[in-house]
């Protein structure tokens, strides 16, 4: 069984930051992408921002040069330093493990994704 653990949402004015952590937790032998989407009512999950075990990384357009994601491969735990943050920015924020492989006693199970219950960021004056 694995499990993401979201923190960090909360409210700020335009122009601040804030900086969201994810960490998965269980018998997790590795995990090959760790992501943040975010969801407004009404529409679709949205990828944010992606991370890959080897550092790859990638940006949806519209958070290029004000959100970074980092990864700690050794604590399975993924971040995002947003700064510079815009009304628009205000969503519930999801985190994404893919391709997750946990190890049992006897074998190993995987995981094509699994999801965290989401944190809500709120940008507004």
């Amino acid at each position: 069984q694995v499990q993401l653990v979201e923190s960090g949402g909360g409210s700020v004015q335009p122009g601040g930051s804030l900086r969201l952590s994810c960490a998965a937790s269980g018998s997790i032998f590795s995990i090959h992408s760790m992501d943040w989407y975010r969801q407004t009512t009404g529409k679709q999950r949205v990828l944010v921002a992606g991370s890959t075990s080897a550092g790859g990384t990638t940006y949806a357009d519209s958070v290029k040069g004000r959100f970074t994601i980092s990864r700690d491969n050794a604590k399975n735990t993924v971040y995002l330093q947003m700064n510079s943050l815009k009304p628009e920015d205000t969503a519930v924020y999801y985190c994404r493990a893919g391709a997750v492989v946990v190890r049992t006693s006897t074998t190993f199970n995987s995981y094509n994704e699994v999801w965290g219950q989401g944190t809500p960021v709120t940008v507004s004056s």
